[in-house]
């Protein structure tokens, strides 16, 4: 219960903090163009707190925490005295209209500008993708990448982490290939190019990486059979096991590795598993029986309450993705305008066909990568805030009534056309585009419930 309660608060935070800016860009640019603002609402409903400014405008926080508005003078909605005509939205010339509208997105991407500026500007410990392990005749086995490799770009993007790596891989769905470049581990300095082909790539994001899909596996620092830690009161401490046993066997059957481990224990919950170690030379055979315990997607998998002897990172491969103050500017208008097209890049995909709508995420998954970020420190959050603000951005700007997009494809029209659109086209626009918004919305909503 109390994730749910933290995914909760940290989904508000982020939806606060996103609506606030894209509101506020609306607001900033009409005020600049004269218009007058009557109400500044963050959230709808019931008021939780009011203020009217000395501007006039009622500033408002709302019960309900799902967006927000910017109320303006209209005559198309309100009788408008002919005094305050001047201030109307709809008397404004075309271009101050544009403006005003665009810049609700726009606020949008700027922010994520800012919290990429921070992120680099604070930094990140962080790892080379160097790849570990490579599946026999995967599609990466084929394009010819192997063991100790580090990739350093895909498709011409810069790779300097695992993060970049995933996102850049993931931008290829449905494309028939895709060229890494790698840095071999015997030819130091020297790079080359390995091209995948794609034809065959069967790709699920909901439970596996771009990379997993492709054949291949990040470079992990060994993992022992020796036990480093047990939870105290755990299963595995009440068993008998204690700090430098060496798992050797579980019931009967050697164990290679510590995965080996993990699944058998993980499909054992309250079942009872005898477990031999080898402890100051000498066998040692106890009987675990691990706990009952049901993780994020609602699966209840059997917990030990052990944990292993992790070698060090190579010195070699750990950094800090950490940037000056001026050069995370750039650094931060560069991350922007890669996620910007691959969100682009995927929402065409999604249009052509290439990606299903069982990808779509609504709210619930949101709340979740929410929390998960918060979960980790600032600076993740701040990149998941960052990665939102985008898609709210970009997804504003779908030429569909009701979004901002759908007024911005308005005004084109009426730029070529010299009259605004009729208010009854503009009215079955608005219909159609509230059908086709509230249907996405609830095959997101519906994929987020299948994914609990």
């Amino acid at each position: 219960m109390s994730g749910i309660i933290w995914n909760l608060v940290s989904f508000i935070v982020a939806l606060g903090i996103l609506v606030t800016v894209h509101e506020f860009g609306h607001f900033w640019v009409a005020r600049r163009c004269g218009i007058k603002v009557e109400t500044f609402s963050i959230g709808f409903g019931k008021a939780l707190w009011k203020r009217v400014g000395k501007d006039g405008t009622v500033y408002t926080i709302a019960m309900i925490p799902l967006g927000g508005y910017v109320k303006m003078v209209d005559s198309r909605v309100e009788t408008v005295p002919d005094d305050q005509l001047h201030q109307a939205f709809d008397h404004k010339s075309l271009w101050q209209r544009v403006a005003v509208v665009s810049a609700g997105p726009i606020f949008n991407f700027l922010f994520a500008i800012f919290a990429y500026w921070l992120v680099f500007t604070i930094g990140t410990p962080t790892v080379k993708p160097v790849v570990g392990s490579v599946e026999q005749h995967s599609i990466a086995a084929q394009g010819g990448l192997t063991p100790g490799m580090q990739i350093t770009s895909v498709s011409g993007v810069s790779t300097p982490d695992w993060e970049a790596v995933n996102m850049q891989l993931a931008s290829h769905i449905g494309d028939k290939q895709v060229t890494l470049t790698v840095a071999s581990p015997d030819d130091i300095g020297m790079k080359e190019n390995k091209t995948f082909n794609l034809s065959s790539w069967n790709f699920n994001p909901e439970s596996e990486s771009a990379m997993g899909a492709l054949g291949f596996k990040p470079y992990r620092p060994k993992i022992s059979l020796t036990l480093a830690n047990l939870v105290e009161n755990g299963a595995g401490a009440k068993a008998g096991l204690q700090a430098g046993d060496t798992l050797t066997a579980i019931d009967g059957s050697q164990v290679q590795d510590w995965q080996q481990v993990v699944s058998r224990i993980q499909s054992h919950p309250n079942k009872p598993l005898n477990v031999t170690v080898m402890r100051d030379g000498r066998e040692v055979a106890v009987t675990l029986v691990p706990e009952r315990k049901k993780i994020a997607d609602g699966q209840v998998v059997g917990f030990a309450g052990i944990s292993p002897n992790v070698a060090q990172w190579p010195a070699n491969y750990r950094f800090d993705l950490q940037y000056g103050v001026v050069e995370s500017v750039g650094k931060a208008i560069d991350k922007t305008g890669q996620v910007i097209d691959l969100t682009l890049s995927m929402l065409k995909k999604l249009v052509v066909g290439d990606v299903g709508l069982n990808n779509l995420s609504g709210p619930i998954s949101i709340a979740k990568g929410a929390g998960a970020t918060a979960d980790y420190g600032l600076v993740y959050f701040l990149g998941f805030l960052a990665l939102i603000s985008i898609n709210l951005g970009i997804i504003n700007l779908v030429p569909l009534p009701m979004l901002d997009g759908g007024h911005l494809l308005f005004f084109a029209i009426e730029a070529i056309i010299r009259r605004p659109v009729s208010e009854k086209v503009q009215e079955m626009g608005y219909r159609i585009g509230g059908a086709i918004i509230f249907s996405l919305m609830a095959v997101a909503i519906f994929n987020d419930f299948t994914r609990l």
